[in-house]
């Protein structure tokens, strides 16, 4: 039972110091590149790859069906294309699978969101870097005390801990307190 008790005790220390103005403010982000027909991007290696897909579905069915398509999420999850993820691994680099991507498929103005518990994933800091020169706006959702990630993105949401498990819950609260915002509103 004290285990329960610690691990639950220590996850709401995280949450209590989220910072709350950056979730708005990358709230507020996601909300413009919908409302300017722009594409959001999302990466993560392991869990973070998890809740980019989820927070990908919840955007792009949960947040958009039923909407007329000026009010729909265009939502990309560049964990989600396994078989171009696995050539870029094999013939370029495991730390090119995200960016090669986005060299395709990004567009000035888009949004990415980058996701990494450690903050220090190399193939998600050289999506970052790519998106940086291609003028799309990036926010970063880390840990650890934000590692490389969150000195590089233009919003870092950094989680207070240094524990995996917690930092991954709370970044599936970060997502769930993003998609709900939209999926609640009024149509």
């Amino acid at each position: 039972m004290e285990h329960l008790t610690n691990y639950l005790s220590e996850l709401k220390k995280a949450l209590d110091t989220l910072d709350l103005k950056a979730v708005q403010q990358a709230r507020e982000w996601v909300g413009q590149t919908q409302r300017e027909g722009r594409q959001l991007f999302l990466c993560g290696n392991g869990g973070s790859a998890a809740t980019a897909s989820h927070l990908a579905n919840d955007l792009g069915k949960g947040a958009s069906y039923g909407r007329p398509r000026a009010e729909r999420f265009r939502v990309t999850a560049l964990t989600d294309n396994v078989p171009w993820m696995t050539a870029l691994a094999n013939d370029v680099g495991y730390e090119a699978i995200f960016a090669e991507q986005l060299r395709n498929l990004g567009q000035e103005g888009d949004l990415l969101i980058a996701i990494s518990g450690s903050g220090n994933s190399p193939n998600v800091l050289n999506d970052v870097q790519v998106a940086r020169d291609q003028g799309i706006r990036t926010i970063g959702w880390c840990g650890f005390g934000g590692g490389k990630l969150a000195g590089l993105v233009d919003l870092p949401v950094v989680v207070a801990s240094h524990h995996m498990g917690r930092v991954e819950d709370v970044h599936a609260i970060l997502m769930h307190l993003v998609c709900y915002y939209f999926m609640e509103r009024e149509p």
